[in-house]
Order: C-alpha cells, then sequence, then structure tokens
C-alpha cells in the first residue's frame, strides 16, 4: 500500500472502536510529554478483547499495554490505534515486532508517524508480515490531539537558556546553602510561566539536594519534564522532583547501580546511563539526548557547577539572570557560574542583544550567546 495516501474507511465498527481508541489515549494527558498521547483497542469477533494507552513518558506504549490485556485473544484480531505503532527501537523496543508475534491480522492506525524518517515504516513493516494495515480512520481527531507533538517533531535544533537567580554580587546562596528567597515573588512568577513554555528543565544533583525544588510551572501551564544531572545515583528518591507531578529523567554515570536503578524505575524515573570525560558526564550529549526524546526548548537552572558545564560545553544559547538587590557576600558563598573560568579577560564569554526589565525589585538581565567554548562537561 502506499503509506502517505489517506485511505478513507467507511465502516461504523472502525469508526466506532477508534473513537474509544482516541478516549484512552487522552488519559495520558500531561504524563506522556514530550511523547504523543495514544490509544489502543483490540478486537475479536466483533467484541473488544483488550484496550491500552500510554500511561506515562518512558513506560510501554499503548500497542503493548493493549495486547498484554488481550493475550492469546490478540491472535487473528484487529488492532486499533491512534498513531502508526513504532518500528524502531529507543526507550521501548518496536511495536511491530510485538504486533508480529501477536498475530494480529489487521491493523487500523488513524495517523502515520509525524517524523519523515520514519513515517510510514510500521505500517510497512506490518504489511510485509502478511498483516492487513490502513490508516486515516479519525486522522484529524487523531492529529488535532497532538499537534504540539507534530509541531515539535519539525523542529529539529534544540534551544538550551541558563537561568540564574542571584544577588547583585553574584551569589546563588548563602555559605550555609540557604537560596530561600533570593528573587521576589514576581521573579519566581515569570520563571514558573517560563518553565511552562520550555520541554525540559535540568538541574545538578547538588542542587537537587540542597534546594528539593519542585522544578514545576506550579499551575502557570503544563509541567516540563525534570531532568537531573546525577553521576553516582546519590539523590534520594523522597525528594520532590520524583514527586510524580511530571516526568523525571535522571542522567548518571555510576557503574554498577542494579539495585538503585531498580528503585529508580519502580518509581517509574527514567535514567540514562552517559560515559563520563575527564571526571564528567558530557553536557552536550545530554542535550542530544533529550533532543532525540523531542525535548528541545531546555531550561538550565543549575547550581553553579551545572551552569557552568553548560556554557562550557557550548551548548548554551541565551541567559537569563534575575538580579536581587540584595548583598550576600562571603568566600564560601555559591556563585552563579563556577566551574574553571578563564584565564584571561579576553577569553570572557560574550553576549548579544541584552535586555534589562525591571520585575518588581529585581531587574532581568536577558541576553543571546554570541560565542560558546567547548571545554568541559556535567558534574
Amino acid at each position: 500500500m502506499k503509506t502517505d495516501e489517506v485511505i478513507t474507511v467507511d465502516r461504523s465498527s472502525d469508526i466506532k472502536h477508534m473513537r474509544l481508541a482516541l478516549s484512552l489515549a487522552k488519559k495520558g494527558k500531561d504524563r506522556v510529554f514530550p511523547n504523543p498521547m495514544v490509544g489502543c483497542v483490540i478486537v475479536k469477533g466483533g467484541k473488544v478483547v483488550g484496550t491500552g494507552y500510554h500511561e506515562f513518558f518512558g513506560g510501554p506504549h499503548a500497542e503493548i499495554n493493549a495486547l498484554l490485556a488481550a493475550g492469546k485473544k490478540a491472535f487473528n484480531s484487529t488492532l486499533y490505534v491512534t498513531l502508526e505503532p513504532c518500528n524502531h527501537f529507543g526507550k521501548t523496543p518496536p511495536c511491530t515486532n510485538a504486533i508480529i508475534q501477536a498475530g494480529v491480522k489487521r491493523v487500523v492506525a488513524a495517523t502515520l508517524d509525524p517524523k519523515e524518517t520514519m513515517r510510514g515504516s510500521g505500517l510497512r513493516s506490518l504489511a510485509q508480515h502478511s498483516i492487513e494495515v490502513s490508516h486515516g480512520v479519525l486522522g484529524r481527531e487523531a492529529a488535532r490531539i497532538n499537534a504540539d507533538f507534530v509541531k515539535r517533531q519539525k523542529d529539529r535544533s534544540s534551544s538550551v537558556t541558563a537561568k540564574v537567580a542571584m544577588s547583585i554580587d553574584g551569589k546563588i546562596a548563602t555559605r550555609t546553602g540557604d537560596s530561600k528567597w533570593i528573587s521576589s515573588f514576581q521573579s519566581r512568577t515569570i520563571v514558573h510561566r517560563l518553565r511552562s513554555n520550555m520541554d525540559a528543565v535540568i538541574v545538578g544533583s547538588e542542587t537537587a539536594l540542597r534546594d528539593n525544588p519542585f522544578l514545576t510551572s506550579h499551575g502557570a501551564g503544563r509541567n516540563p519534564v525534570r531532568v537531573v544531572l546525577d553521576s553516582t545515583l546519590r539523590v534520594p528518591l523522597t525528594i520532590n522532583v520524583f514527586n510524580g507531578e511530571a516526568p523525571t529523567i535522571v542522567f548518571y554515570s555510576r557503574r554498577n547501580a542494579g539495585k538503585r536503578l531498580v528503585e529508580y524505575r519502580n518509581r517509574k524515573v527514567m535514567t540514562v546511563q552517559l560515559s563520563e570525560r575527564r571526571g564528567e558526564m558530557p553536557f552536550a550529549s545530554i542535550i542530544e539526548t533529550l533532543r532525540q526524546f523531542s525535548l528541545k526548548r531546555i531550561l538550565v537552572e543549575g547550581g553553579g557547577e551545572t551552569i557552568a558545564s553548560a556554557i562550557e560545553s557550548g551548548v548554551v544559547t541565551d541567559v537569563m539572570f534575575f538580579i536581587s538587590p540584595k548583598i550576600i557576600g562571603g568566600r564560601l558563598a555559591k556563585t552563579a557560574v563556577e566551574g574553571l573560568g578563564v584565564a584571561r579577560i579576553k577569553d570572557s564569554l560574550r553576549l548579544d542583544n541584552p535586555r534589562v526589565t525591571r520585575i518588581g525589585r529585581d531587574v532581568l538581565f536577558t541576553a543571546r550567546i554570541r560565542k560558546t567554548q567547548s571545554r568541559s562537561g556535567a558534574r
């Protein structure tokens, strides 16, 4: 079949079961981001024998959940799914393999995969195994619920913003680690709205432990995916970033972490292992991994070492400094950008298009980075 051609199916039963699949897909709203919402219904002999939907980011796809529910009844059945089954290894194995192994005889997809490199490949793979395939049933409705996902697939580049809340003397915490609150309520409200427009928010393990942030939009809009850089998996599951309010990804490099990984996965926390370079996880690899997860608008919130690693790696495109009219002082107090730093002023990072905005008593400084230097990674 020509998988780029929409097939109009005039069968009331197909429409009926696809409507059920769409209603199931919507149950994943806000929990599967940045993945699409997908629902699946398996029918045999005119009766629904299995249903499923993509429940949370990093979890089994809708088809897998439906096949598990159907069990042996999936043999010689018709599978309705709101998005073309995946045909590649990503966070989970290809759904096409499971469909073939279950003995499904017909697959009806509402829409094709919006990724150009994957579009139609799932249905072609199924057709090659003598499975009858078609698509286009309630396609507009299915495309509508995942409009944001489709839009993000077309944007192939990443934007990375480094955000800092600091005192006028450049401190992000006192010498004892106290940081609540350096910025004003008005500034924090803007940050909450900013997060709702981001795909992911990154912090280092030190910030996660010291500040215990939620990293959510606090009701200002959609929550971003929370990302913690924790090379040794030392952050406990009791802190706020693991409260289930939004998906969380942990990047780590520790070896022999089997028991710890089981604990994380039992809490539906995605973990990604990266090899270290010079004792650090390369920040560019972190951003590229997030991009592959369709997380392309990234906010790096600290602390100072994480901000430094991001800037030094050359991935940061913009900076936002919320500056409070307070003087903290202290040679042991944490600063906004730590790391090694430059040896000569002429090697300083240059900023373009600087803008200063008054936010209550605070000042917001924003700019774009003109030129980045690639020297470091993430702790």
